[in-house]
């Protein structure tokens, strides 16, 4: 898929927020060893080198943008309300992806699955129902491959 360009955006309604600067990055050091979700170990935190998170999290720079998730609709999948999706257009939507697609003329974020022996949109939510594909105009604008979930409540 190639990149979005400014008049596939504004066709869609959308308004470009921050143009891409793809070579101002910030390195932030990275820990040694791991952190652990389950028993605590001994904290002996060394530096091991510089993470680029740009560099990690985005591999096809020049075919990926950022949305912001609206609603509850994909909480079962772990996509709340406000976070930020990292979307590559250049990744070959799979069965159990999550992907944004135009759909109706709207812009939405599901997994791509089955129902019903045929292909579908799934959401994470039971009170949304799955969308069926069969013979429902989609225009898929890319995969998500990172999700960026704010744990701390705004305003603190």
């Amino acid at each position: 898929m190639p990149p979005l360009q400014h008049d596939d955006v504004t066709a869609w309604g959308l308004e470009i927020l921050g143009q891409s600067a793809c070579d101002s990055r910030h390195a932030l050091p990275l820990m040694a060893g791991e952190v652990r979700a389950g028993f605590p170990i001994h904290a002996d935190a060394e530096l091991d080198r510089v993470l680029d998170l740009t560099e990690h999290l985005i591999p096809h720079p020049s075919a990926s943008y950022f949305c912001r998730a609206k609603g509850d609709s994909m909480e079962g999948h772990g996509v709340y309300d406000g976070d930020l999706l990292i979307v590559d257009r250049s990744l070959a939507p799979v069965t159990g992806d999550i992907i944004v697609v135009a759909l109706d003329g709207e812009l939405t974020c599901k997994q791509l699955g089955q129902w019903h022996g045929q292909p579908a949109l799934l959401s994470g939510n039971p009170e949304y129902p799955p969308i069926a594909l069969r013979g429902v105009e989609c225009e898929t604008w890319g995969v998500v491959t990172h999700n960026i979930h704010f744990h701390r409540r705004r305003g603190r």
